[in-house]
């Protein structure tokens, strides 16, 4: 078989299809047939890694650990616009338009200015080359390995009109419906929820792990394209290009004739703005020819041939009559205000997002207060201030509740953390029901047959208290309660029992741990293997796995401290649930017989993952913790201190990743 051939054949046939999906909504093959080809893609490349192109879509999947982001100068600076809130402004701005050009024939191009990330992208001979964030306009840090993980972002350009060198500019986002589900995982797990999408967005492409990245699925609008002798005359004719070539590019951009066509398309996105995916906070008016753009300039900081026109956020006043409070599966509790229905963006909002205690005291709210709601970057909208000057005589300060609304337990507020929390994790129903909608979703045991209605019903009556409770569950006691007739009775039943085949690493996040998420577990369940290797591990070897800090080992040591927890951990086994990895990597060969090793830091061309597949399919084996019985440490850069120190006294041999390398030769 021709290897070099194949893997050509396996890249061109797999971005040709993610075009295909992300660019046209086309899907030509089903998911299956898609990651098959891709298993033997990456398959082949691991065996055969001279012929592994750069824009392979392997690369789409991350895995790449950076240490540290090199710091790029830009080709062309990356300037700021002008601001105005001002239709005056605008009009001056095109007054002065008018005096800078020799002829009073120009068009603008208007955008949404999209709110995110800026990012600029080098392509040479049409394969992406870097992707170097803004930084300060002069100089940005290089996050190409991040950047190939955005499905919308091609890491090939097909088309023959490409110049050889180019770069397009654009802004990297998380939609509102990604950064919501991301929210809603990270409440899930007992994580702090992040404030909105454009600092997520920033957060998540300046993450170490390109892996991580991959999985938060940010998106990419392609704006401008920058260049030396490029073919075009003007700003929209390289947008057309630009989609030709395979970017993804707004369709929202308009040409206008003059400054009251432009005045009119702010008009009509200031309103129709909350239709799109994304948040925008504002529209950038371009002067369209780049001769006429030449002929205007720049200032010392800003072009003269562009500006920024930002929306005020949207804000109504309205009147606060209560706050009530949620109780979730992790027993945080979250007050929300109830308002008097007031239209804001489009939507008629009736509640709006208090977070917490500090945020109630900052805001020095009364119910029956007059206060600001405001819908900016949250998902959600949220109170911004009082209005003290119509507050009524007589209105009580709101004072934080001190027992659980749910089962009256007192609160307890734990040091450093914002929330408050019911520690009745075993008693309080809200909680315990939590458990349940968090084991049966997708990513966990994918339970068909059951939501949360169901779980409120089996609740209800005395079925289930305990994860283990659903393996015990049997058909006679389901049929016939309220929506279960014969055949949806029997659907639940097999959905529990096709469950018990659900992969070690779903069933591992199922389970619940505190700050355990779904990337997380999957880590965990590569690194230990086990359920009981997770269990029988030390704070310090947890410590060593991927993803895991100190706070996530901490909560891993609790959970399995808990004689309840390990209780049903053991019923659940007992039900057929699986608790270790299937069969490890594909064996390569048996170089590394007899031969253990720990891995630890942060290495320059692998994960730690992948050295200990390495380690795994070449016959080693891999420990969790130092002890004279190991043979080799394999050091990254940020090797924790104290294995160090105890490798040294104990003289195992401590080896780079290249030294590793060449074990395997």
């Amino acid at each position: 078989m021709d290897f070099q051939k194949r893997i050509d054949e396996l890249t061109d046939r797999l971005n040709f299809l993610n075009h295909r999906y992300y660019m046209d909504n086309v899907s030509e093959v089903s998911d299956y047939e898609f990651d098959m080809m891709l298993k033997e893609l990456e398959n082949l490349e691991k065996q055969y890694p001279e012929y592994k192109r750069e824009d392979s879509p392997s690369s789409r999947v991350g895995g790449t650990v950076t240490k540290e982001f090199a710091t790029v100068k830009h080709k062309f600076p990356m300037l700021s616009l002008g601001n105005t809130y001002s239709e005056q402004e605008l009009r001056d701005f095109d007054e002065r338009v008018r005096k800078g050009l020799l002829s009073t024939d120009y068009q603008y191009v208007c955008e949404q200015k999209f709110d995110g990330v800026a990012i600029s992208i080098t392509y040479e001979k049409g394969v992406l080359k870097r992707a170097v964030t803004r930084g300060d306009g002069t100089q940005g840090d290089d996050v190409t390995n991040n950047v190939k993980t955005i499905r919308t972002i091609p890491l090939r350009l097909s088309s023959a009109d490409v110049p050889d060198l180019v770069e397009v500019r654009g802004e990297v986002f998380l939609g509102r419906e990604t950064f919501a589900k991301i929210n809603k995982e990270r409440e899930d797990i007992g994580e702090a929820i992040l404030a909105n999408p454009r600092n997520a967005a920033s957060g998540t492409l300046k993450m170490q792990d390109s892996g991580v990245v991959a999985k938060r699925n940010l998106n990419c609008y392609l704006y401008s394209l920058m260049g030396n002798n490029l073919p075009f005359d003007s700003h929209e004719e390289s947008l057309i290009a630009m989609r030709k070539w395979g970017f993804q590019v707004s369709q929202t951009y308009q040409k206008c004739a003059s400054i009251e066509e432009v005045l009119h398309y702010i008009h009509h996105w200031e309103e129709k703005r909350f239709e799109l995916p994304v948040d925008t906070d504002g529209i950038v008016i371009k002067i369209n020819s780049y001769g006429q753009q030449e002929q205007l300039g720049f200032t010392a900081k800003t072009p003269r041939w562009a500006i920024s026109f930002k929306f005020k956020a949207e804000s109504a006043v309205t009147k606060l009559l209560s706050i009530s409070y949620q109780v979730g599966r992790t027993g945080a509790v979250t007050p929300v205000a109830n308002l008097e229905p007031v239209l804001l963006a489009g939507t008629t909002v009736k509640r709006a997002s208090l977070h917490n205690a500090n945020e109630i005291e900052r805001l020095d709210l009364c119910v029956g207060d007059y206060v600001h709601v405001e819908k900016g970057g949250e998902i959600i909208p949220k109170i911004t201030a009082v209005e003290t000057s119509r507050r009524e005589s007589g209105l009580s300060r709101v004072v934080y509740l001190a027992n659980c609304p749910e089962c009256g337990t007192a609160l307890v507020r734990q040091e450093g953390e914002a929330n408050h929390y019911c520690p009745n994790e075993k008693g309080c129903p809200p909680q315990i029901k939590g458990k349940f909608e968090h084991f049966i979703q997708r990513k966990a045991m994918n339970i068909d047959g059951i939501g949360s209605e169901t779980i409120e019903l089996l609740f209800n009556k005395g079925h289930i208290k305990v994860l283990a409770d659903l393996y015990d569950l049997t058909y006679e006691q389901v049929v016939g309660l309220d929506r279960f007739a014969s055949k949806s009775a029997r659907n639940l039943i097999d959905g529990i029992e096709a469950s018990k085949k659900i992969p070690f690493k779903q069933v591992l996040f199922a389970i619940g741990i505190r700050f355990v998420g779904a990337t997380t577990a999957e880590k965990l369940a590569n690194h230990f293997g086990t359920i009981d290797a997770i269990q029988q591990a030390t704070l310090e070897q947890l410590t060593q796995a991927p993803e895991v800090g100190d706070k996530i080992a901490q909560s891993i040591v609790l959970y399995f401290q808990d004689a309840d927890n390990v209780s049903n951990l053991q019923r659940m086994r007992a039900a057929g649930l699986q608790f270790e990895n299937e069969a490890g990597p594909a064996p390569e060969s048996d170089k590394l017989q007899g031969k253990s090793f720990v891995v630890s830091g942060v290495f320059q061309q692998f994960s730690r993952d992948e050295i200990t597949d390495k380690i795994l399919s070449n016959g080693g084996k891999v420990l969790s913790g130092v002890s004279g019985k190991l043979d080799f440490i394999v050091a990254g850069e940020n090797m924790g201190p104290s294995k160090l120190e105890k490798a040294t006294k104990l003289g195992i041999k401590i080896i780079n990743e290249t030294e590793f390398l060449a074990m395997l030769q």
